[in-house]
């Protein structure tokens, strides 16, 4: 997707990065389970799919038990999601769009709203259910499920409350949703004045309200200004490196 208000516009457009082989992308998964990981996070993998589903099924050839995840835009080929059956633990997907003509102008993305559907629908098909497990500290972690996601954008409320009301018509408990107050204008948004801010908490809270009221039980939400907090790591490359200063 090309999205006008990409909020990691160093890697999304190629400005920073290292090309790495199946290989070394292995020895990464390893590498993040000795520091502690609890899952392997696929950010936006999208493009690199074939690669990182061999990674995958080798990895677990090799004893690699942690849960992998996809975390996605589900602008993605339904036979490609289905090529992840039994891969992948927990995907995370995101639904940004009701209406083609938005995916188009924001995220140069036509037939998206039929595509998501369907990628959405067929990654709910392999992982039915949540399945969460007690850590150590008394907290509980995800290692298999779906978490859909979706970005309240400035004046998408009422595309924002469709999109929460499919999805719950659709899978009903069956999934768990993230309603995220994120959204943060980029600097770059000269073109498309109308998204050029930050969501108010008046249609965030509105948003909330109308989940609750529908029934929805399982999400997750923001609290706070969290517009106001970077969620953009520093893309350095830290990890991709090994320790000998090679890929």
């Amino acid at each position: 997707m090309g999205c006008v208000f990409c909020q990691n516009k160093k890697i999304s457009r190629g400005e920073t990065g290292l090309f790495i082989d199946k290989g070394r992308l292995i020895e990464i998964f390893f590498e993040l389970k000795e520091k502690g990981a609890n899952n392997i996070n696929l950010v936006t993998g999208d493009m690199f799919i074939p690669t990182i589903r061999e990674a995958i099924a080798e990895a677990k050839k090799q004893g690699f038990a942690l849960p992998f995840l996809l975390n996605t835009s589900s602008y993605l080929n339904l036979d490609t999601v289905k090529s992840l059956d039994g891969l992948i633990d927990i995907y995370l997907p995101d639904f940004k769009y009701i209406r083609d003509e938005d995916a188009v102008r924001y995220s140069s993305a036509p037939g998206y709203v039929h595509v998501a559907k369907e990628a959405i629908g067929e990654m709910v098909r392999q992982c039915p259910e949540s399945l969460f497990f007690p850590e150590e500290d008394g907290d509980t972690i995800m290692k298999k499920g779906v978490v859909v996601r979706h970005l309240l954008m400035p004046g998408m409320l009422i595309q924002a409350k469709l999109i929460v009301k499919y999805l719950y018509d659709q899978y009903g408990d069956g999934i768990y949703l993230s309603l995220m107050n994120q959204y943060t204008p980029n600097g770059e948004l000269s073109g498309f004045p109308e998204i050029d801010r930050k969501v108010s908490k008046r249609d965030y809270d509105s948003l909330i309200t109308y989940a609750q009221n529908l029934g929805i039980t399982k999400a997750f939400v923001q609290v706070g200004e969290t517009a106001d907090e970077s969620f953009i790591p520093e893309f350095d490359c830290e990890g991709v490196i090994n320790n000998n200063g090679k890929l």
